[in-house]
């Protein structure tokens, strides 16, 4: 148990109110919440204010802040705490940095309380992970970039993109890289009613909130969008209750293609009739949970691998894995036990892992296509390697797990799972070491798939050894700088 009394003597009744410089600045709040532990300061000594909040309630007692010891031992976090910390310190609870200090404290005493899932405040720190996760997600998908023309240097036109987002939570400044990534050779703004980015193709600026009425209503461009999105509608896939949570209506002002959206709906099951007796019908919704993925997969026939004579195999590990890791396909004994990499493609990879210190068990694994293609020779059945159609078709599923599990960093091994991931085919030895930036803000890492390993022998096969460990250790570093 813990004095009421510190090691810098602060005494029963004393506050320290910490006002935060900014509503996201976790790294702020970490360096000030290490300072107040190592002094012994219980959370509930402590008020962290926000910009334009008030301290007032506490001002009786209160103390500077108090500086650690020199003997203060070190603040122990894992990284679990510390990856959900950082998102959780973006969300709009005014309690949030209470919450992450009271769990810190808690830490220091029990270095495992963020294994026990019904403990009430970790359980509160993932609904804020989650929520603000999912705002980001939005972010991504709903932000629309409206044609402006402002002036240049030289006083001639020049093409400025503005968009307007409304955002739950404080999300907009982590989210400045995913936009800079994508929109890179744009000249562009983000207008929020928390604060605006601007991006001049060479730097990025931070400027004030702003009104919806300072963003444009409307371009030349955005009737080119409505015809895009009124081409790719499906009827087939249309359901309501989902779309409106996927897409709410507080986005629709911001979207040109949702003024089409009544008279879509409207006529969605005359289309969807005229599609099932065309034989074109696609999938349906996509599967919201990893068990309905899993049930869906083995009742798959939409290429000419899930025909045969075989059996599903869907991922497994962590639901919030940080690590995917994807392969090509189920092999002979993959399909025989219903696991992923059981066999000796599987057992070299667990070697690697192990040897560069990444443990399986806390990445999701899983496969590009999820039945195993293979041609009967006697009683033997021998691997076919996928086509690019096969491939394709599969995406759905691995897509579908991949918007589950959000991970922060996927490790793509081969061509197969390459393809899975970019939609094209990629050349390994170009792409691989390097990040590539996904849509959805994580980052793709390409190697080498273990069966290549296997079929290689002398020389070739050590260098090739030597390349996949450097490839992991590469991933094992990155997800390090990931987890903060």
């Amino acid at each position: 148990m813990r004095s009421s009394r510190s090691l810098s003597g602060v005494k029963l009744g004393t506050y320290y109110v910490v006002h935060m410089p900014e509503p996201d600045d976790f790294d702020f709040w970490r360096e000030r919440a290490r300072g107040l532990i190592q002094c012994d300061v219980p959370p509930d000594r402590i008020a962290w204010v926000e910009p334009g909040g008030s301290g007032d309630l506490f001002a009786h007692g209160k103390r500077r802040m108090p500086v650690p010891p020199k003997d203060a031992p070190p603040v122990r976090a894992n990284r679990r705490f510390v990856s959900l910390a950082r998102n959780a310190a973006l969300h709009s609870d005014p309690e949030r940095f209470a919450l992450l200090y009271r769990l810190l404290w808690r830490l220091q005493a029990n270095p495992r309380i963020m294994e026990d899932k019904a403990d009430l405040d970790v359980r509160k720190l993932e609904e804020l992970d989650k929520s603000v996760r999912r705002d980001s997600h939005k972010m991504h998908a709903f932000v629309r970039f409206r044609l402006v023309e402002d002036a240049d240097e030289n006083g001639e036109g020049a093409e400025h993109y503005v968009a307007w987002f409304e955002p739950d939570h404080h999300i907009l400044r982590a989210n400045a890289g995913f936009f800079m990534r994508r929109f890179s050779n744009m000249r562009w703004s983000i207008l929020t009613p928390r604060g605006s980015l601007h991006w001049d193709g060479e730097t990025m600026a931070e400027g004030p909130p702003a009104d919806r009425s300072d963003a444009p209503s409307g371009d030349p461009t955005e009737d080119l969008w409505r015809s895009y999105y009124a081409s790719i509608f499906n009827p087939a896939r249309l359901k309501i209750g989902a779309m409106l949570k996927e897409m709410p209506k507080k986005y629709w002002k911001n979207m040109p293609e949702a003024a089409l959206i009544p008279e879509l709906v409207a006529g969605a099951q005359k289309r969807e009739s005229a599609m099932v007796e065309k034989g074109t019908l696609e999938f349906e919704e996509r599967p919201e949970t990893l068990a309905a993925i899993d049930k869906a997969i083995h009742a798959c026939r939409k290429c000419p691998i899930g025909q045969l004579d075989n059996h599903a195999v869907m991922g497994e590990g962590p639901q919030d894995a940080a690590l995917m890791i994807v392969g090509e396909q189920p092999g002979d004994q993959e399909d025989q036990q219903g696991r992923p990499f059981v066999g000796p493609a599987g057992q070299l990879l667990d070697a690697h892992l192990e040897k560069v210190g990444i443990d399986r068990r806390a990445a999701y694994v899983t496969n590009t296509v999820k039945h195993f293609k293979y041609v009967q020779r006697g009683k033997r059945r021998i691997h076919q390697s996928p086509g690019a159609k096969e491939i394709d078709t599969c995406r759905w599923w691995i897509e579908s797990e991949r918007a589950i599990v959000q991970p922060k960093l996927i490790l793509a091994m081969g061509a197969s799972a390459a393809r899975g991931m970019l939609g094209k085919t990629v050349s390994i030895t170009k792409v691989r070491g390097e990040p590539i930036a996904l849509e959805d803000g994580s980052e793709l890492w390409v190697t080498a798939h273990p069966s290549y390993l296997l079929r290689l022998d002398g020389p070739a096969r050590e260098e090739q050894a030597r390349l996949f460990d450097a490839d992991l250790a590469a991933v094992k570093e990155r997800l390090e700088e990931l987890a903060g």
